[in-house]
């Protein structure tokens, strides 16, 4: 079965792709982002393993396309497990390497190296210790709601990630900066929900340019909880082909 693309920001998400845009927030200037997101990272970083309830909305123009919900697992160093219970069983997997797609109802498999994966938990690998936020995004910086727009509760601080530049070629470092291209091409921002008491990541919602939007909300997060290392394994199933496929996760998947 096709699906939608999130996560190469690390990593947690409503509203509809024309609905009133974050902007920034001019009353937290003397506010610092870079402290929120070290304290994210630091957060997240420092735990072994990790585990949450997810709910993911995709959605293109006014329409919501899709709203699925599972749980995640997540193991230093660059590990996944996705675990998709609603509407149907699906498993996405990191192994650190090598990123894996499951829908038990196709019998295939897809698979391609986490480095060249366009899905966007890939990203999320911020909660695998694996990535940084700085790394991906350009600019970080302190926004709130739009006019019109709900508001964030108390307690909660909303960040806007925006892509980077386009980045410097230099020599034996084309195919890099060809990568860091298409990467900061794949967003037009990513706007990520945080308990700042807590440092604890609630919601994350990518906008891309083409009006598609990829929304996760967490809850129930657990940490250095004891996790097998085969829960980040994949086996195949017999009788059910492996496909190689780098469009894990793309637009209409």
């Amino acid at each position: 079965m096709k699906k939608p693309l999130l996560f190469s920001i690390c990593l947690g998400l409503i509203g509809s792709c024309a609905g009133p845009v974050a902007r920034a927030a001019p009353d937290d200037r003397s506010r610092n982002p870079k402290a929120i997101v070290h304290s994210l990272e630091i957060r997240y970083h420092s735990a072994t393993t990790l585990k949450a309830t997810f709910l993911e909305r995709y959605s293109e123009g006014h329409h919501d396309l899709r709203m699925e919900s599972g749980t995640a697992y997540f193991r230093r160093p660059g590990r996944m497990r996705w675990e998709y219970e609603s509407p149907e069983q699906k498993l996405f997997l990191a192994d650190g390497k090598t990123v894996w797609f499951y829908v038990p109802a196709d019998h295939t498999v897809s698979r391609a190296p986490m480095k060249e994966s366009t899905d966007w938990r890939t990203p999320l690998a911020l909660l695998t210790g694996k990535a940084r936020l700085s790394r991906l995004c350009g600019r970080i910086e302190l926004v709130s709601p739009a006019p019109g727009a709900a508001g964030t509760p108390s307690g909660h601080v909303l960040l806007r990630c925006l892509p980077p530049g386009e980045p410097a070629v230099r020599a034996g470092s084309r195919s890099d900066a060809l990568a860091a291209g298409e990467r900061s091409a794949a967003f037009q921002e990513v706007l990520l929900e945080v308990e700042e008491s807590r440092s604890e990541l609630i919601r994350v919602l990518i906008r891309q340019a083409t009006g598609v939007e990829i929304e996760y909300r967490f809850g129930n997060w657990q940490q250095n909880l004891t996790l097998p290392e085969a829960l980040f394994h994949f086996q195949a199933p017999r009788g059910v082909a492996i496909v190689d496929d780098a469009s894990i996760g793309g637009p209409g998947r």
